[in-house]
């Protein structure tokens, strides 16, 4: 596909990219590889899987990373209690240890998890795998091979290769420094927080309710804020959810009711100190600045 008509399809999703992302997924499409993709949080790295997702007309498998992640939880583990009953069954069968063994062992007893699942579908998945500095560098490396080859070893069934090539989306806020071996498996791309030009744009394709001079100083003012002594910076979901917010109460300019518009301020200020910081003056002085 090419990188212009991805960028379009994915505004029709709602999803605002650059030119050097657009390019990015592109290749990852023509050479079958995983992207990784970096930034602060919020900036809009999950949307990038589910909009390729409704762009191709697959279906989104994720993988939540955390830490102590384990295979149990990303690949397979086996239906305990169905082998149980089913050995209790086959008490009175004449059959020997080994051949018990080799029924419980069966794909109907396997609970495959993302990692499984996503190398079984007929039709190749989008694969999410958020967060991977969240997980701890053992399951990394073992990541990492499953990505290489595409296939999953199960000591009681053998290997387990893919039935179709997922498309692979791995996000990362940063917290921990990745592997050079799993960089190195991947296409890259650094997601920073957008321009004021294509923030207006994002916030006119999902809130397109918002009038385009009440649009305008909404991203003005967030903009603002992002340069404030924050905690935890507002990102684009936050935007969009203040501009559902304002929309929803009314309001045509962020200024037309100053204490009205401070009681929204939940929805970009996430903790108790960013409240705090951003006390009554510091508010009004950025939404002079946006208007």
């Amino acid at each position: 596909m090419d990188w212009r008509d991805l960028q379009a399809k994915l505004a029709g999703t709602g999803y605002i990219s650059d030119p050097d992302l657009a390019m990015a997924i592109a290749m990852t499409e023509r050479l079958q590889r995983p992207i990784l993709i970096e930034g602060e949080a919020g900036v809009g790295k999950t949307d990038v899987a589910k909009a390729l997702t409704e762009i191709l007309g697959t279906e989104l498998i994720r993988l939540q990373c955390y830490e102590g992640l384990d295979a149990n939880a990303a690949v397979y583990e086996w239906n305990y209690q169905r082998q149980l009953l089913a050995i209790k069954i086959w008490e009175e069968e004449k059959l020997s240890a080994d051949e018990k063994e080799e029924h419980v062992f069966q794909e109907k007893f396997l609970l495959k998890r993302p990692l499984l699942d996503a190398i079984s579908r007929e039709t190749p998945p989008v694969l999410l795998i958020d967060e991977i500095d969240r997980a701890d560098e053992e399951f990394e490396a073992f990541l990492l091979e499953v990505l290489s080859d595409y296939q999953i070893s199960i000591p009681e069934m053998g290997t387990v290769k893919a039935v179709s090539i997922p498309h692979v989306v791995l996000t990362s806020n940063s917290t921990r420094e990745l592997s050079d071996a799993l960089r190195r498996r991947c296409l890259y791309h650094w997601l920073d927080y957008p321009s004021e030009e294509k923030e207006q744009a994002i916030v006119k394709a999902r809130v397109p309710d918002a009038e385009a001079r009440l649009a305008g100083q909404i991203v003005r003012f967030v903009q603002a804020l992002r340069r404030e002594d924050l905690e935890k910076k507002p990102g684009i979901a936050e935007t969009l959810d203040w501009a559902r917010a304002l929309v929803g109460i009314g309001a045509a300019r962020i200024d037309e009711d100053l204490d009205e518009t401070r009681e929204t301020m939940m929805c970009l200020l996430k903790t108790r100190a960013d409240r705090e910081q951003i006390a009554p003056e510091v508010f009004e002085r950025l939404v002079a600045k946006a208007v």
